[in-house]
């Protein structure tokens, strides 16, 4: 699947503190502007080492802003099948950095319960997000902002190069997933969930991703990120890779 370069907008940091600072900004004046409109938002979030550093500054940012709304809901990219207080857990990184410092309720939390079955786990997570997106009115399902990292085969979410490309289309919101990393056992959502999103964001850090990058951004490539790209109309990727 090739991507068309015109279908994403790029910036580079000089580091990975400069991209986080600058995500950080720009991701709690989105989250005031829809407060401000009243409206009901959902948001997909990612784990690791950029995504920590995201973490923090958002929060220090939305703590100036007042509460993040009572109609904005969380949902995760994807998760490590381990117990919700599990060091390795997605949710426990952003529910102590973000979710937890300004103070989102918990009914607007909506984690994948890594604690179960894999398979269990993404039908419940599946089940719980087409409920709370009808109870919105939001049919079909669709998220208004993925927030997501790349990893050094240019992963995204828990999308690794080793699937088949027919994975592409599988229409699973969330499936279970066996990664060629530790931990193994994973739920992530699909590229067609991802795909749809109102708005995807990639922030890209860290050493050794350089190819993985570039070959994610260039026509013909093959990385799960290319095919995301391929996928959609834009995107906003902001990496301090050089």
């Amino acid at each position: 699947m090739e991507t068309d370069l015109r279908r994403f907008e790029f910036q580079a940091f000089a580091t990975d503190d400069e991209l986080a600072e600058a995500a950080g900004q720009r991701f709690a004046a989105w989250v005031r502007a829809a407060r401000d409109a009243s409206r009901f938002v959902s948001i997909a979030l990612s784990g690791g080492r950029i995504a920590n550093k995201f973490f923090t500054v958002a929060a220090r940012q939305l703590a100036r802003e007042g509460r993040i709304g009572g109609s904005t809901h969380f949902f995760w990219a994807d998760e490590r099948c381990v117990p919700p207080d599990h060091p390795e857990s997605n949710y426990r990184t952003a529910g102590e950095l973000l979710l937890g410092p300004v103070g989102v309720p918990i009914s607007q939390v909506h984690r994948i319960p890594g604690e179960l079955d894999p398979k269990d786990a993404a039908l419940r997570a599946s089940t719980e997000y087409a409920a709370v997106m009808a109870s919105h009115g939001v049919v079909p399902p669709r998220l208004d902002l993925a927030l997501l990292g790349m990893g050094e085969d240019g992963h995204v979410a828990s999308l690794f190069p080793e699937e088949a490309v027919g994975m592409i289309s599988d229409p699973s919101v969330f499936r279970a997933v066996v990664a060629p990393k530790s931990p193994p056992n994973r739920v992530t959502m699909g590229y067609g969930t991802l795909a749809a999103a109102g708005e995807v964001w990639l922030l890209v850090s860290g050493g050794g991703k350089e190819r993985a990058l570039k070959e994610s951004l260039s026509a013909g490539g093959k990385t799960p990120l290319a095919r995301l790209l391929g996928m959609r109309r834009n995107a906003h990727v902001l990496s301090s890779v050089r």
